[in-house]
């Protein structure tokens, strides 16, 4: 196996089954995808407002579109369909709330999140376009830690502030919140210093786990380490403990290696340990949970009562939802931000959206977990590193909402892994050769006396002379003599052999 990061991609990936070298490199389309996900520039078209990822994407949904449910991109899957049926809840909710707003907010909410998805589903077919994939995003974040270090130290965005002083041309909003621990919290290119964060954690395991025979293990350290550098200075506590429920989970799994149920094993000792904290806490175990992972305990307070009255206003709309209306709150909630991008989606678009993307959200988690990829190891450990980030993820999406640019990168990266799903049916990629075709057998019949016998492999060679006799056991025919003239003393034949024993010589 290849253990060198410098592996190139135009040539076969040694330990992923060996598939064609074509195969292997990664779509410029993807590159252009991520790139375009770090240029934070916004500019307006009448009244719409787009940017260089939404006009990449809104020229290819189509055609990636039909490509995929052509089977141009494998079985279409019940994740493709749900997604695609979550779109068009959300679309009618927005056009049943808001009419006069349901073209431009359909049209970027279907561009953003399809679009990223199937970028992905088209383009992400191999392990060495995943390895790739990582890759590029671990650069984009080592080219973003001095613009955040400087961000740390003195509050303002410098890209972002470069392009808002540009005529016609606008960037993201900067967001004004209080010191941490001294610091002020990283956004960089991002609507928000969390997705920031969580833009740097989802190569982490990844890298540690994923390619570790891959990558040289010094490599895959220093990127860990510049990842991890750039999620502390995001200062975000969604994307910390995202990571470590990641590193928690390759814990286990290598303590707990020869067990086979631990996985079970652990979804009981949370079972337990949620019951436990139910019994003897007056207040909810999410509510405990976030009180001790978060950053500041008034921001974990804060978040309990967006949770209650979120689900109030669910529960008023629970068909078509919200849409675009402002929610019922507090007077004292005067932002109105909902830091929850499961509850958001459920205000904005009812229980059935929510129930559309839920179910194809876990089915593909679900189908990815249970693929057969035993025939290769690194497969294997991609593929865990794989859902162990996701695992971290889900959990990152309940403490903050995503849209724009990082709404668009979360669905692409859960595309990432839907080759996994198909991957081992292929018999190229698990390397397998095709065997020569067995001998026919021979026909039993009553008329077998009557085939011609095939030649003898004596008679085939032809060092072997036609006219040589057979060698025969059966004894030599015995000289006929005169029993007149015939010695006294005939010598006896012995049994073990053809010819006539020799007399014993006299004795001197």
């Amino acid at each position: 196996m290849a253990t060198d990061a410098t592996s190139s991609f135009a040539a076969p990936a040694a330990g992923y089954g060996n598939p064609a070298a074509d195969r292997n490199r990664l779509s410029p389309v993807v590159w252009i995808f991520l790139f375009f996900v770090t240029i934070p520039i916004e500019f307006n078209i009448g009244p719409v407002s787009l940017s260089p990822l939404r006009v990449l994407l809104l020229f290819m949904i189509i055609p990636m579109t039909s490509r995929l449910f052509s089977g141009r991109f494998g079985k279409v899957m019940l994740t493709d369909y749900l997604f695609f049926i979550h779109i068009l809840w959300a679309c009618m909710a927005v056009a049943i709330n808001n009419p006069s707003r349901a073209v431009e907010n359909a049209g970027s909410t279907a561009v953003e999140f399809l679009g990223g998805y199937l970028v992905a589903r088209a383009y992400v077919r191999t392990p060495a376009h995943l390895e790739t994939v990582v890759k590029i995003i671990v650069l984009l974040v080592a080219i973003s830690i001095p613009f955040a270090l400087y961000e740390s130290r003195t509050g303002h965005a410098v890209i972002p502030n470069l392009i808002n002083k540009l005529p016609g041309l606008k960037s993201v909003k900067q967001v004004i919140a209080p010191k941490r621990h001294g610091m002020y919290r990283v956004q960089y290119v991002f609507a928000h210093p969390i997705h920031y964060g969580l833009f740097c954690s989802v190569s982490i395991s990844l890298l540690l786990v994923g390619l570790r025979d891959r990558v040289s293990a010094t490599r895959r350290y220093v990127g860990a380490g510049i990842a991890m550098f750039g999620l502390l200075l995001a200062l975000s506590s969604g994307p910390l403990l995202a990571v470590m429920i990641q590193l928690g989970l390759a814990t286990w799994a290598r303590m707990f290696n020869k067990v086979q149920r631990k996985w079970l094993l652990l979804l009981g000792m949370f079972a337990f340990a949620y019951i436990v904290v139910d019994l003897i806490s007056n207040r909810t175990p999410m509510k405990v949970l976030m009180s001790y992972v978060t950053f500041s305990a008034q921001t974990a307070y804060y978040r309990s009562i967006i949770y209650d009255w979120g689900m109030r206003n669910v529960w008023a709309n629970p068909i078509f939802g919200l849409g675009l209306r402002m929610w019922v709150r507090p007077s004292y909630m005067i932002t109105g931000t909902v830091d929850n991008f499961w509850l958001l989606t459920t205000m904005r678009y009812g229980i059935p959206g929510f129930v559309f993307l839920a179910v194809g959200y876990a089915s593909g988690l679900y189908r990815i977990a249970r693929a057969d990829l035993s025939f290769s190891d690194p497969v294997s450990r991609l593929r865990f590193a794989w859902i162990i980030t996701f695992c971290g993820i889900t959990f990152t999406l309940i403490t903050v909402h995503v849209w724009s640019a990082m709404y668009s990168f979360t669905f692409f990266f859960f595309g990432t892994g839907m080759w996994m799903i198909g991957y081992g049916d292929d018999p190229a990629n698990r390397g397998d050769q095709p065997q020569p075709a067995a001998a026919p057998a021979r026909r039993k019949s009553g008329y077998a006396r009557e085939l011609p016998r095939e030649p003898s492999r004596a008679r085939e060679d032809p060092r072997v002379r036609e006219d040589r006799p057979a060698y025969r056991r059966a004894a030599a025919p015995e000289p006929e003599h005169d029993s007149a003239n015939a010695p006294a003393n005939p010598t006896p034949k012995s049994p073990y052999t053809r010819f006539a024993r020799r007399p014993n010589p006299p004795r001197r």
